[in-house]
């Protein structure tokens, strides 16, 4: 078991040799600050029950994550129609719009956004801080694109798109580039 103070968490690593006796003497102590639980090894029963029972105790609020190393993999998710203004659709993993995204509508995806349409609404692609993310459209007209923690605004005299582009973050800033044509064609 190992116990440390983070930033906004205590975070609680279990690698399965601990015992409800040590969960519960080690909380008891902590300083009140939500709790992430690593659960790294097979882990009893009654030492979850013990760390989620000291928890309540103590009014923590307790999240479970991943071993590290491991990744949470978040699925893809499509919306097979166009989004209209005041609909948003949020999702940890990519979302793929086979439709347009009217001005007013937003998407927000932990991964990418494809919109197989026309992009005029907000699009927010790695809304959980991955900057690796992307924004595809066949009609990219944004306002505004947000990748992880960058803004792009478009200017007020931006051309009309000319074909399929993607938006992405390259050394600090969004840059928006063509896309499925071949360079220098």
């Amino acid at each position: 078991m190992r116990l440390r103070a983070t930033l906004g968490a205590l975070a609680l690593r279990l690698d399965g040799n601990e015992t409800a006796e040590e969960i519960s003497a080690a909380l008891a102590e902590a300083p009140e600050m939500p709790l992430e639980v690593e659960v790294a090894g097979p882990t009893p029963g009654p030492v979850v029950q013990a760390l989620l029972e000291a928890a309540a105790a103590r009014n923590l609020e307790v999240r479970f994550r991943p071993p590290r190393g491991e990744r949470r993999v978040p699925h893809t998710e499509v919306v097979d129609h166009t989004l209209r203004s005041g609909q948003r659709i949020a999702s940890a993993g990519t979302v793929v719009v086979l439709g347009d995204v009217n001005p007013g509508a937003e998407v927000a995806a932990g991964g990418d956004v494809i919109v197989v349409g026309k992009l005029r609404g907000l699009a927010h692609a790695g809304a959980e801080g991955n900057e690796q993310a992307t924004i595809w459209a066949l009609e990219l007209a944004a306002k505004q694109l947000r990748i992880a923690g960058h803004v792009a605004v478009a200017p007020e005299d931006a051309p009309a798109p000319a074909g399929p582009e993607r938006a992405r973050v390259e050394e600090g800033q969004i840059v928006i580039e063509p896309w499925g044509r071949r360079r220098g064609a």
